[in-house]
């Protein structure tokens, strides 16, 4: 997966409580093919009408929000079902962090383990971010992981926090499968050492 380390663009605010991954991707779309339309299903509901046109009143389809790739939301965003699909579809629309005071717990782990940043702020540090970005449409916001800051189109900069050993796999761009990788050469040394003692275990009868 691709590395985080440092991030800088245009942000939206999603002025929404208690976002749920049916929200973010409905479930008639979860078997769709991962192409280059998976963007498209990105908060469906919310952005388009039954007949396909888009909803003027939601922020991704104003001008200054359309081409946003960081998102600021409110409490509990993620909340819901265990649907990697929400992760999936944020990343194929763009989107590489979302800023909020907090998220559902399986969503922030799926985010992790799928190069997306979850950056939990205050509450009153999102409040004041989202108005900063509804007043400049298209303002651009900087996230750090190295440094773990966020900087908002104001030049204001926030410190977050994040696990070590998660902020070392995304910054390096590891999933659990590359990070085990890593280590092969031990689990290999293992083996053999676990066969020659074990043979009470590991050897076949004839």
């Amino acid at each position: 997966m691709e590395p985080f380390k440092t991030f800088s663009a245009a942000a939206a605010p999603l002025d929404m409580l208690n976002v749920d991954t049916d929200q973010v991707i409905p479930a008639r779309f979860l078997s769709r093919p991962l192409d280059e339309r998976y963007g498209r299903y990105l908060f469906h509901d919310l952005r388009f009408d039954p007949n396909g046109v888009e909803k003027p009143d939601f922020v991704l389809n104003r001008e200054g929000f359309r081409s946003a790739q960081i998102l600021v939301a409110d409490r509990n965003f993620g909340c819901g079902s265990s649907r990697e699909h929400a992760v999936t579809a944020l990343v194929a629309a763009g989107f590489r962090t979302v800023i909020a005071p907090s998220f559902g717990d399986i969503f922030y782990n799926n985010s992790l383990k799928n190069g997306f940043l979850p950056v939990r702020l205050p509450d009153e540090i999102c409040r004041l971010l989202r108005e900063v970005l509804h007043e400049g449409p298209g303002g651009e916001i900087t996230v750090d992981l190295d440094s773990q800051t966020v900087t908002a189109p104001n030049q204001v900069t926030w410190r977050f926090e994040i696990d070590p050993f998660q902020k070392h796999k995304v910054l390096q761009g590891l999933d659990d499968i590359d990070f085990t990788m890593q280590v092969l050469g031990e689990i290999e040394t293992f083996e053999k050492d676990y066969d020659a003692r074990m043979t009470w275990v590991t050897t076949r009868p004839r």
